[in-house]
């Protein structure tokens, strides 16, 4: 499939894109949190940047932005300043994140200043319609989720109480108490919910744990191998945050990376969220590439692939990622 990427800042870089030009914006943006004193994460975008974004997709186009949970209502309040209409908030929850809090000590003992990260927040929006959805989608190709193409597979039996004895293809009516099972369904309908498999997080269902869970997208965070797969040749460096204090939790488990990009998303969310938003054969659009998870998972799914970034060394790293899942798509 074909791709693009642009060294540039995206607001100058989106101006020269037609309007109406792009089927979906999956991306990974600053979540200004001032991030490992990254001066990119000053702040979170500006309204005037997603209103670029807003003109440049086709009408009903869907754009999912990842944010962080101090920030993302400041995220979502600008991005539906720009225009677009707020249709969701997705949480990627996973149970590998690091406390940064300051304990106390003395009589305070037990005391600190933040909570376990836990989740990430992606805010699901849409370009208003134009008509109704299904014109819409005949029209542009845009507007709808692909439920179908992202439904969680199980091969449990689903038995659910039925309001009517109407049997539907592949139900059937059980008992006087009008319920129906199916089994192997298709799938889970997808949910606003996406975790990382680890028992961190399925304790938290009720029930059996795997089962329970399992009726859920699950993704692990992005290993060494995804990050670093492509970079063969690629210098590698500690990817210990800077000011991580040297016998910390975080110190421990610093990895020596040649992808050095502090915020690498898994290549496999990444395919499913392309999948969820963008039609067959359609244009993703990554207006902050970082180093290039959603132009690889685009291009894996099938999608043309259009990226931007600012900085050079991780347009770099991008540019190699994405060569090496550009030539597995057409070996």
């Amino acid at each position: 499939m074909s791709f693009k990427l642009h060294l540039g800042d995206c607001l100058e870089v989106l101006t020269d894109f037609p309007d109406n030009s792009v089927d979906s914006i999956v991306t990974d943006p600053p979540y200004g949190l001032s991030f490992m004193g990254k001066k990119w994460d000053y702040d979170v975008p500006s309204t005037e940047i997603w209103a670029e974004c807003l003109r440049v997709l086709k009408p009903g186009g869907h754009m999912l932005a990842f944010s962080g949970t101090r920030t993302q209502h400041r995220m979502a309040v600008r991005i539906e300043d720009a225009g677009f209409e707020i249709r969701d908030m997705i949480a990627w929850v996973y149970g590998t994140g690091f406390p940064k809090s300051k304990n106390l000590d003395g009589d305070w003992q037990g005391w600190g200043t933040a909570l376990k990260p836990a989740l990430e927040p992606i805010t699901l929006a849409r370009k208003p319609l134009i008509g109704t959805v299904t014109a819409n989608v005949l029209t542009h190709g845009t507007g709808a989720l692909n439920v179908g193409g992202c439904r969680v597979g199980t091969d449990q039996t689903i038995t659910l109480r039925s309001p009517t004895s109407t049997t539907a293809s592949g139900w059937r009516t059980v008992g006087r108490e009008k319920r129906v099972e199916r089994k192997n369904p298709p799938g889970r309908w997808p949910a606003n919910l996406i975790h990382d498999g680890s028992s961190d997080v399925t304790e938290l269902f009720p029930g059996e744990a795997e089962k329970s869970a399992a009726r859920f997208f699950y993704c692990p965070k992005a290993s060494k191998r995804d990050r670093d797969d492509g970079l063969e040749g690629f210098e590698q460096r500690n990817n210990m945050r800077v000011n991580a204090p040297r016998k910390s939790e975080e110190a421990k488990h610093a990895a020596v990376l040649a992808n050095t990009h502090p915020t690498v998303k898994p290549t496999d969310l990444m395919r499913y969220l392309c999948r969820l938003v963008t039609p067959p054969g359609g244009l993703v659009l990554d207006p902050f590439m970082g180093s290039g998870s959603t132009g690889k998972a685009a291009l894996l799914e099938g999608f043309r692939f259009y990226g931007i970034e600012r900085e050079n060394e991780h347009y770099l790293t991008a540019t190699a990622r994405i060569n090496k899942a550009a030539k597995e798509t057409t070996e």
